[in-house]
């Protein structure tokens, strides 16, 4: 059972939060970061395989999503910050992040930025930072990807004005893509439709974000755990690559023939992983 409810964190700031609840003694919360255009409830397809390993999800929408306040002009580093205040009001000491697509990065600020708290990092599909030195941080993208960022990048208005456009998104999804949609991974209907009706706010601050400079250094991650489609074309496989290249201890599992959704099928066994080294 999740239970909902909502973090007041001054001056007119809130996050709205998500918790599968402390149960047995043991478990190892593991805040979830999620993706965009999403809300934050935490991953159904992975409830099964977190309880077979002791695992407790909490998690929260990101500023401008669901029910968490706006926050203009975030940063990919602003997630650490979020993390803290959610653990700290569970009265949680130590926990994992794991995060995919839009979600990665900031589990990965997480982990840079508070070392002494999180104990083991996912991160599924990751973008690298936009100034990552020898990455052509485009290459592979699908058109309307490409579109859409190079937008964020030419600043706020050039990026309200390409979602006010009515340009259509295609994320050129694969067939493994598709046939992981129809299955265990519909669960997205339930947290991409409510951030899309809610309006464009939380995607376009989390796309200014990304094109931005993130306020973290990923060499300052030590042992993430990296997961990538080879077939992926809304972030390419060479982001991870590039993070691997740049974290230390880095894993990096790259699996050819998935996509940007179908990586996920995976996930059940770099959280099996994640528990194990956070023992």
């Amino acid at each position: 059972m999740t239970t909902e409810f909502e973090l007041d964190l001054g001056g007119g700031r809130t996050l709205h939060l998500y918790d599968t609840g402390p149960g047995r003694g043991g478990r190892l919360p593991v805040i979830w970061h999620h993706g965009t255009p999403n809300v934050g409830a935490p991953p159904e397809p992975l409830f099964a395989a977190a309880d077979r390993l002791g695992l407790r999800w909490v998690s929260y929408d990101r500023p401008g999503y669901g029910g968490s306040a706006p926050a203009p002009g975030r940063d990919i580093a602003s997630g650490a910050a979020c993390a803290a205040a959610v653990a700290d009001a569970l009265c949680i000491e130590r926990f994992a992040v794991v995060g995919h697509s839009g979600g990665a990065p900031h589990a990965l600020a997480c982990a840079a930025l508070l070392p002494d708290r999180v104990v083991g990092t996912v991160a599924i599909a990751s973008l690298a930072p936009y100034d990552a030195d020898a990455l052509d941080w485009y290459a592979g993208m699908t058109d309307s990807g490409v579109a859409s960022l190079r937008a964020a990048a030419a600043g706020r208005e050039a990026k309200e004005r390409h979602e006010a456009s009515g340009a259509e998104y295609d994320p050129e999804f694969t067939p493994a893509d598709l046939a992981a949609l129809a299955g265990p991974w519909s669960w997205f209907g339930k947290v991409v439709g409510p951030a899309v009706a809610a309006g464009p706010g939380g995607l376009i601050d989390d796309d200014l974000a990304y094109v931005r400079p993130w306020g973290f250094d990923p060499a300052r991650v030590t042992a993430p755990i990296l997961l990538h489609g080879g077939r992926d074309r809304v972030v390419p496989a060479s982001h991870s690559e590039w993070l691997a290249r740049h974290c230390p201890g880095a894993e990096l599992r790259l699996t050819p023939e998935d996509g940007h959704i179908s990586v996920l099928t995976g996930a059940a066994d770099a959280l099996a992983l994640l528990r194990e080294r956070a023992t």
